[in-house]
């Protein structure tokens, strides 16, 4: 039995790994509105294609020193850090959720998550083509866990994505569309009441991030910060541990006061 963990941790570890190459294409594509599927991954300095053995997850930039073979310009460390986090984001999946429907249904979101991170950072926009059909992946697994679990995934998406709207309202720009549609995602995918915990995570990383900046300088009061990255973060961590977050909550004597 251990031999068979040890290779299905491998497995879960290799998938990852390259679904965190298909990121790196998608974070680098979709704001240009590009083909997730051709032409072939190119060195943004030379232009020239990326040899199959030069796109080895993780692996090749480590053999190619964080270097082009063509022109030996350095390549970002961004590319090997995102196959490193996914694949750890998989192992982590198939280690909580076991060989399950659940952990496909981790792996996914996780995927998901990862590739708004980026694009929101470095754009500030959160494309359609990743919430629309992770809405609907997420809604399908609730589906395939029964009436009642599609149902708490159904309220939950609407539930975030109404609360997010009020908030962008509110705020008068505070909250973009993106965040709106995220948080229906995220309400499809973990449900009620565990999208509550990562709506929470995601205020208060939010929060204290923004202080930080604002205590060091790097930031003013009315300069704008992407919330993508937090909501995502906060959906990761609420993959793993909402539902102990929850839990504990519902323990603690003063919460219903």
């Amino acid at each position: 039995m251990r031999g068979v963990a040890m290779a299905e941790a491998v497995v879960a570890t290799l998938l990852g790994a390259m679904a965190g190459s298909f990121a790196n294409v998608a974070i680098h594509r979709l704001p240009r509105q590009e083909s997730l599927v051709a032409p072939r991954s190119r060195c943004p300095h030379c232009g020239h294609p990326i040899r199959a053995r030069d796109n080895i997850p993780v692996l090749s930039f480590l053999w190619l020193r964080g270097r082009c073979r063509d022109c030996g310009r350095p390549i970002s460390w961004r590319y090997p850090l995102v196959e490193a986090l996914t694949a750890l984001l998989f192992l982590a999946a198939w280690w909580w959720f076991g060989r399950s429907l659940g952990a496909l249904r981790a792996g996914i979101f996780a995927l998901i998550m990862v590739i708004v991170i980026f694009v929101d950072l470095d754009h500030r926009i959160i494309p359609n083509a990743v919430t629309y059909p992770g809405l609907i992946i997420g809604l399908l697994f609730a589906l395939a866990g029964g009436p009642r679990t599609l149902l708490l995934s159904v309220g939950a998406a609407v539930g975030a994505g109404l609360l997010f709207l009020v908030i962008a309202v509110a705020s008068r720009g505070g909250m973009g569309g993106g965040d709106i549609k995220l948080a229906a995602v995220m309400g499809a995918f973990l449900g009620w009441p565990v999208v509550a915990a990562a709506l929470f995570i995601s205020f208060t990383l939010g929060g204290l991030v923004g202080l930080a900046l604002l205590a060091t300088g790097r930031r003013r009061r009315k300069d704008p910060v992407p919330f993508g990255p937090f909501l995502a973060a906060g959906g990761l961590a609420a993959l793993f541990w909402g539902q102990l977050l929850v839990q504990w909550y519902m323990k603690w004597p003063l919460h219903g006061v």
